[in-house]
């Protein structure tokens, strides 16, 4: 599902290391509604995702993990 939507990391590793690279191309409506969503979801008090999304920001930066924070959105509220 979150490959379809686009929101999936792309995985780049070359001699054992891991490289950031751009997420793979999906459904662009799809992925900025999850986006929106996750931002919501950060400003949301006592929440974990909130609290993973301050740990996360801090390191990486804002629109890393807002991508990273729709993914996990995406893959919690998909159904098996």
């Amino acid at each position: 599902m979150a490959s379809w939507a686009g929101i999936s990391p792309g995985s780049y590793e070359s001699a054992g290391q891991r490289t950031s690279t751009r997420t793979v191309k999906g459904k662009p409506h799809i992925k900025s509604a999850m986006c929106e969503a996750a931002w919501a979801v950060s400003r949301c008090q006592n929440r974990w995702l909130a609290i993973k999304y301050s740990q996360v920001a801090s390191r990486r930066g804002n629109k890393k993990v807002l991508v990273a924070m729709s993914h996990r959105c995406l893959e919690s509220f998909t159904p098996c």
